[in-house]
């Protein structure tokens, strides 16, 4: 099973049980489920145009966050979810700069900061067999958890049976090369601050498509600058010639002139 977690944001009501559950699980400070992601923050509501949307790590089938990692610390796993290892990290903070969807956060005020992001419960509860936290404890079934390609097809089963309720689109089924947290909203993705201008390719492609590039670009260069390096080299030679020849004639005494 490839994990996923589906949120039809028609049935959710602003509860905050899913961030209350992810906070305790994962033992960070108690507080206001609308507060903003943050080091503390893994899963918060917000309302816009009067929908409630939760936001956590979208959890991208092919992550920036992991392919820019130099030391493995942010990891994908085969079941789905995006993992992250403290023991690895050095701090270099690629991952927050790759995110498209702008999720990882730096503990800025810690003395041995980490990277802190949702990571579907996956040590306590999905490597178990069980649901994260927060899709455990939704009471309306606003926040589903299951297989990603089984979500997808009740995702649209749900839009053709309500075709005026629900935007024609999944978020997250390109989103980003596909991500492993879907969206159905009853208004445009735009109007309720979910990013509708990321790239529908996995973003390390984007990553090798430039890369793949530069062998070549570096062996036309490489010529190039071999070009001219030879032509400033020869200038240089030729000048320093001409001038030992000219302070070779200078210190050279005058020719006879075949009169006594």
């Amino acid at each position: 099973m490839k994990a996923a977690i589906l949120n039809d944001l028609t049935k959710c009501i602003g509860c905050g049980a899913c961030a209350l559950a992810c906070g305790e699980i994962n033992n960070l400070p108690a507080g206001d489920s609308s507060r903003e992601l943050s080091s503390e923050v893994w899963t918060t509501l917000r309302q816009q145009q009067g929908i409630n949307i939760r936001q956590s790590c979208m959890h991208c089938l092919d992550p920036a966050c992991v392919s820019v990692c130099p030391v493995t610390a942010l990891q994908k796993t085969d079941e789905g979810p995006v993992i992250y290892d403290e023991s690895r990290c050095i701090g270099c903070r690629y991952c927050m700069l790759a995110c498209p969807f702008g999720i990882p956060k730096y503990e800025w005020e810690s003395a041995l900061p980490r990277v802190q992001k949702c990571i579907m419960c996956y040590d306590k509860r999905v490597s178990k067999g069980m649901q994260p936290a927060c899709t455990s404890v939704c009471p309306t079934g606003a926040t589903k958890f299951g297989d990603r390609d089984e979500l997808i097809e009740e995702a649209k089963a749900r839009i053709e049976s309500n075709p005026g309720g629900y935007v024609d689109h999944i978020y997250g089924l390109e989103e980003a090369g596909g991500t492993s947290v879907l969206f159905l909203s009853p208004i445009a993705f735009s109007e309720i601050g979910l990013k509708t201008d990321v790239q529908h390719e996995p973003y390390p492609k984007l990553t090798w498509d430039i890369l793949t590039k530069i062998p070549s670009i570096v062996s036309v260069g490489g010529v190039l600058m071999f070009g001219i390096y030879w032509v400033v080299n020869r200038r240089m030679m030729m000048d320093r010639l001409e001038r030992e020849s000219d302070e070779i004639t200078k210190d050279s005494p005058p020719a006879p002139t075949g009169r006594d």
